[in-house]
């Protein structure tokens, strides 16, 4: 859903600008209390992961495309704040390198793609893990139903937006339909994307899932037939390499996926761009002002073989953007105000949580 250079007048794109700064600015503080040891690592490496997915695009009808946006799945894992400066941070690096989203639209598309993507799964997620069991299952259905919920609002965003700023005079009413339509489909991708990884990373170090604190539940065990709760267990301290198992299994799959799968991709276009080739709203679109990157359309310039020019185009995006990224989410971090000592913050504490379990 990269909105290119043209399909907005200047108006809206500053407009929409001046909204994605003040977003991006709320989100810098935010992210000071989302941040700690564990997360600030874990917050570049969702913005890589989530750079090597958006390769991946995912057939969903006939002739159309569609590929994880992200929001959901970087506000469950490291909280609403940091997932729209993960998000951003991906459309930047698309936007400034790969010729990917118009640099003018680069305040529509964090709008669409990191904000609205981002607030709207988060409120849904959270309004369903307190209505559901407190179990790792029940994170994981929230996360789906939540990125399934998100990528249709963001296409309504879109729209709305275009409504108000469009550069061709198109039917609303039809774009809104088609919009919607097709990326309900393409959410359903976004949302199997998104449970599997919440759930993978669940499964191994629940502690690090952001969207679970707050839902743990004691370890129980069965006595004389009644199950009663353990006792509280002594905080264990988080060593230095505490998630570094988590963090380079997590690159090394962005890393196979942007330089390895990203080829096996479907060709097709996206939803956006076959939604505006039907209802003619690409009238107006601009040449984008980095399409002489050496990296632009994901290739590297010199490079005649496909494979290896993309594969290895992917692998430069993942190495810059976790870079970026982690670089961004260190220094957040580092400007984050002195927490209350043990036992007064809310949430779990760096031991091992058990979410609904027993035994």
């Amino acid at each position: 859903m990269h909105v290119p250079d043209g399909f907005i007048n200047a108006p809206v794109s500053v407009a929409a600008g001046a909204v994605a700064a003040t977003a991006v600015a709320v989100s810098l503080r935010g992210a000071r209390r989302e941040l700690d040891e564990r997360t600030a690592p874990l917050a570049g490496l969702v913005a890589a992961f989530i750079f090597a997915v958006q390769m991946l695009n995912f057939p969903v009808a006939a002739g159309t495309s569609g590929h994880l946006l992200g929001g959901a799945l970087a506000a469950i894992l490291v909280g609403p704040f940091t997932g729209v400066l993960c998000v951003s941070v991906v459309l930047l690096m698309q936007g400034i390198l790969f010729a990917d989203g118009g640099l003018t639209a680069l305040g529509v598309n964090i709008t669409n793609m990191a904000v609205v993507t981002t607030v709207v799964a988060y409120a849904v997620f959270r309004g369903l893990v307190k209505l559901l069991p407190r179990k790792r299952r029940s994170i994981t259905v929230s996360a789906f139903v939540a990125a399934v919920i998100s990528v249709p609002a963001a296409a309504a965003a879109f729209t709305l937006i275009y409504a108000i700023g469009g550069t061709t005079d198109v039917p609303i009413g039809q774009v809104l339909t088609a919009m919607v339509g097709v990326h309900v489909l393409i959410g359903l991708g976004e949302a199997a994307i998104t449970a599997l990884t919440v759930g993978a990373v669940i499964a191994v170090r629940p502690d690090l899932v952001y969207g679970a604190r707050g839902l743990t539940a004691p370890l129980k065990l069965r006595i004389n037939g009644e199950l009663v709760d353990t006792p509280a267990a002594e905080p264990a301290p988080v060593a230095a390499r505490s998630h570094r198992k988590v963090w380079l299994a997590g690159l090394a799959t962005s890393l196979v996926l942007a330089g390895f799968v990203s080829f096996y991709a479907s060709a097709n276009p996206d939803g956006l761009e076959k939604v505006a080739a039907d209802k003619g709203i690409d009238a107006k679109a601009e040449d984008h002002a980095a399409a002489d990157s050496p990296l632009a359309d994901y290739g590297v310039e010199g490079l005649t073989d496909s494979r290896i020019s993309g594969g290895l185009a992917g692998v430069i995006g993942v190495g810059v953007t976790v870079v970026a990224g982690t670089g961004v989410f260190w220094a957040v971090r580092r400007r984050r105000t002195p927490e209350p000592q043990a036992g007064s913050r809310s949430g779990p504490q760096n031991g091992p949580s058990h979410v609904g379990e027993s035994v």
